[in-house]
């Protein structure tokens, strides 16, 4: 039950009505009028710039409109009041009447309050994390791990078909980095001898187990054969090894994905994808034989004084057309990501949403421009980039870990902290802005820890549950049992306001949805936390406001529906966040 959706609806009904009167012109846009909250909360319940918008094609003055549709609007069942400001603004209160109805949507539709049809069922396709395997996540992949796992699920609330995919980047030189790696671990755990990793190879004591499995499997097969007779061997293995881990990983985040795609399927497989993709590209005239001008101003990593095959990402909006060969016949890595997002067309996505670090933002308009190119313009792809994670303990940045040899890792994080605490708080920033981390702070029980803060809001309304089940035996068991209690009589402000947050809910995540924002999500928890506490707060200064009243068993009822209602949201939030909604604090 989306309430602004609801009168965004009555306030065309009553355009309409004026066309059929011919007291306006016809032919209007009624897809420009949005009914929302209004800024200043004295001037009612809901908010139309309709007026504002159709004055002119509706040839009348915006506020003679406004007072027009205001006529209309007083009429509909549960509005207590139509009043138009400024220029033309139509400000409307509801009635006592029309709360209830939402809180009874909220206890009969449980966590499915809020579910939207916004998306329709349309395919999208959401990638993210694609860290290269070549060892364990560290803190950096988290925040755009948890970004990514988020939308998908906001993007699943919303009514969208979501498949999320990782990447796995095991084709290009860092795989055969990891594989040189792992070869000295082995050398390691045959001879006994400690290995010396130099500059350029991977340090971490994470390849040591990989090492000594390698061992197991070939004894000392490999140890004076060379390079080109086990690299590929080691490689596979060792990729294998890491993509254990990562999943590993995502699965302490609870993080999991349908699709785990190979970079290296789309060239070593029956069919050279790469090259039938750069083909059809140059069918189509979008692929050619040129030369680069020099670079001006910073310099272009891929430019080269040659003649080589260039994508014409120019025609889409891109600063300069790219190369896709590279000069030893290879690909570039650009040309590999044409070919997966093909790929992708190619298995029926045409919204696609990658999540990418912020240190990709150079990247986007050139995959933008490869995506209309081989989808012919009817793909779209929106990248989402994310800032840098600080980490601090007390104050203090977090030294590297002795594990990964340079980073902190994701599972150290989760491990002293939990899931939730890293879900949220990485969720409590919007994602292009830098976040600050603060292990200390996280696990803080206190009002200056969001999570906590939103968790034992639902704690407490479990916990008043409990208790009204104790003092009163007869109780129904199901929050759908509460719609029928006498809702009307939830008449204090502070319970008024609380029903508008609630009805605030599937508003909320059509736009945190359409805006590809789910930290809209941790905001709105937080406010509705923020409100049902200070209720409950009222309720110790003020007996005759506290959520279980002995002796008035209607009033009672009434505002456990209420409680019953906010648990609801907050649980049905949390869960697309991925964060528990615990039912008591420990």
């Amino acid at each position: 039950m989306n309430v602004y959706a609801i009168f965004a609806d009555h306030v065309r009904e009553a355009v309409a009505a004026l066309v059929a009167e011919g007291s306006i012109a016809k032919d209007l846009d009624l897809a420009r009028v949005v009914v929302e909250p209004p800024r200043d909360a004295t001037h009612g319940d809901l908010a139309t710039n309709a007026a504002m918008v159709l004055a002119k094609d509706a040839g009348l003055k915006p506020r003679d409109l406004a007072e027009a549709i205001a006529g209309k609007l007083r009429a509909v069942a549960g509005v207590k009041k139509v009043d138009v400001a400024g220029p033309g603004f139509i400000n409307i209160a509801l009635d006592g009447s029309f709360w209830p109805v939402v809180l009874a949507a909220v206890l009969e539709q449980g966590l499915d309050f809020g579910r939207s049809a916004l998306g329709a069922g349309e395919k999208v396709n959401v990638e993210y994390v694609s860290a290269n395997p070549t060892g364990p996540m560290h803190v950096g992949h988290c925040r755009g791990a948890v970004f990514g796992d988020a939308l998908a699920r906001l993007m699943d609330f919303a009514g969208f078909a979501v498949t999320k995919e990782y990447y796995i980047n095991d084709a290009g030189a860092q795989v055969d980095v990891l594989a040189r790696s792992a070869f000295l671990r082995y050398r390691e755990a045959v001879t006994g001898e400690p290995a010396d990793i130099p500059d350029g190879l991977y340090p971490g004591d994470y390849l040591v187990p990989v090492g000594q499995e390698l061992a197991r499997m070939h004894g000392g097969e490999y140890m004076a054969a060379p390079e080109s007779a086990w690299l590929p061997i080691f490689r596979s293995f060792a990729i294998g090894a890491m993509m254990v881990m990562i999943r590993e990983d995502l699965a302490a985040l609870g993080i999991a994905f349908e699709v785990f795609f190979s970079e290296r399927s789309l060239s070593t497989g029956a069919v050279d994808k790469v090259g039938a993709t750069i083909a059809a590209l140059r069918a189509s005239g979008e692929v050619y034989e040129g030369r680069l001008p020099p670079p001006k101003g910073a310099p272009i990593e891929d430019w080269e004084d040659r003649e080589q095959t260039l994508f014409r990402s120019t025609d889409f909006g891109d600063d300069v057309d790219r190369p896709l060969m590279k000069s030893d016949g290879s690909y570039t890595y650009f040309a590999g990501d044409i070919a997966y997002h093909k790929d992708k067309v190619d298995r029926g996505f045409l919204k696609m949403i990658d999540v990418w670090g912020a240190d990709h933002g150079g990247y986007v308009k050139r995959m933008q421009a490869a995506v209309k190119a081989v989808s012919g313009g009817k793909a779209s792809l929106d990248v989402e980039l994310i800032q840098l994670v600080r980490l601090f303990r007390a104050g203090e940045p977090v030294r590297m870990s002795k594990r990964s040899g340079s980073f902190v890792t994701l599972r150290e994080v989760v491990d002293e902290v939990g899931r939730d605490a890293v879900r949220f708080m990485m969720l409590f920033r919007k994602n292009d802005a830098p976040l600050d981390f603060d292990l200390a702070k996280v696990i803080e029980q206190s009002r200056e820890n969001p999570v906590f803060y939103v968790q034992y809001a639902h704690a407490r309304a479990k916990s008043i549950l409990r208790k009204a089940a104790e003092e009163f035996t007869d109780l129904p068991q199901e929050p759908a049992a509460f719609a029928t209690a006498p809702l009307g009589l939830l008449d204090d402000e502070g319970e008024l306001t609380l029903l508008r947050r609630l009805a605030s809910w599937p508003r909320l995540v059509e736009q945190a949805a359409g805006a590809r924002e789910p930290h809209r999500i941790s905001f709105f928890l937080h406010e509705l936390a923020s409100e049902f506490h200070g209720q409950w707060n009222r309720g110790k200064d003020l007996p005759h406001l506290r959520f279980i009243i002995e002796n008035d068993r209607e009033l009672t009822l009434a505002r456990l529906a209420l409680v019953h209602g906010v648990a609801t949201v907050l649980a049905s939030g949390l869960k697309v966040l991925g964060v528990t909604a615990v039912d008591e604090m420990k």
